[in-house]
């Protein structure tokens, strides 16, 4: 028997309504089906002074989520799709993402449209894009206190963001640096268009096979973001004497006390989306942030010099 996923934003009626009816019609034809809400993927914060818990990366697949799936539709909003990708990567799930929130930019259809792609999927008609994803592990000595998968990027600083902040950086095998700002932000290539975009960092192409490094507000002209290979591990040494914060992907995230380091590298595991047609990157932006469209009308009829 053929096996789907679903995993919706249960925080939203509609969400769960659309779930349930497509569980239904799976059904229907034969199939079964697993189903698991996008709260499983979100990691949550840890607190001053009590023990820093967490779940392994792979420890974060849903039940019934396995080798059988074939895929699973993720029903929500970018927030949902973040959480998803973290609950389907270790298991080489690949989803469709149906985008029931705001700005969608990482969903790739619509309710509306859910009825003609439901028969493309019984027929695994589309293609699989694999995004690159981070594993990022908060270490003391030799000890992983913690971890996460992040499909976007991971943010360092103060609580709250205010004041400055030293950071200890090494990349690779290049020599150690030192930036003052008030945060740092690492980030994949589908990340380039969240947060480290408002940063002032470049927009990048999902398939370039890189990570950017962002000083928040730097305090020097010569601290900018950086590209580098993403075959490249980092390492973040915090110098101040207050704890810091790390957040992943904006809903997750744990205290970083004196003396703890931050460790990134690319994940083995990549978040798999599923598309119906050809992947088009710059479609997206122009319709999601407006990129290349002309800022003044264009003459039709002036005779130019």
């Amino acid at each position: 028997m053929a096996k789907a996923g679903i995993i919706y934003n249960d925080l939203k009626p509609f969400a769960c309504r659309i779930a349930t009816e497509l569980k239904e019609k799976f059904q229907a034809c034969g199939w079964q089906v697993s189903m698991a809400t996008g709260v499983g993927g979100i990691l949550g914060y840890s607190r001053p002074g009590h023990p820093v818990c967490f779940s392994a990366i792979d420890e974060l697949v849903p039940a019934g989520f396995d080798q059988d799936v074939k895929f699973a539709i993720v029903l929500g909003g970018d927030g949902t799709v973040l959480s998803a990708g973290r609950q389907l990567a270790p298991c080489n799930i690949p989803m469709l993402t149906v985008n029931t929130g705001h700005m969608g930019f990482l969903t790739e259809t619509y309710v509306n449209q859910l009825n003609e792609v439901f028969d493309l999927l019984l027929e695994e008609d589309f293609s699989i894009e694999e995004r690159a994803t981070l594993t990022v592990q908060v270490v003391s000595g030799d000890k992983v206190l913690w971890e996460a998968l992040s499909l976007n990027e991971m943010l360092l600083h103060k609580e709250p963001l205010t004041g400055m902040c030293h950071f200890e950086i090494e990349v690779g095998e290049h020599a150690v640096v030192d930036i003052a700002a008030d945060g740092l932000l690492v980030s994949t290539p589908t990340g380039s268009t969240a947060y480290a975009l408002a940063a002032g960092g470049p927009v990048i192409a999902p398939g370039v096979p890189v990570m950017q490094l962002i000083p928040i507000c730097p305090h020097s002209l010569a601290s900018r973001a950086l590209v580098f290979a993403d075959t490249e591990p980092v390492g973040i040494f915090p110098a101040n004497q207050q704890q810091l914060v790390l957040a992943v992907d904006g809903n997750a995230g744990c205290y970083i006390s004196p003396g703890e380091r931050v460790r990134i590298h690319k994940s083995p595991y990549a978040a798999r989306f599923i598309r119906l047609g050809s992947p088009e990157f710059f479609k997206i932006l122009r319709e999601k942030l407006g990129w290349g469209l002309p800022h003044i009308a264009k003459p039709t009829s002036v005779e130019l010099p």
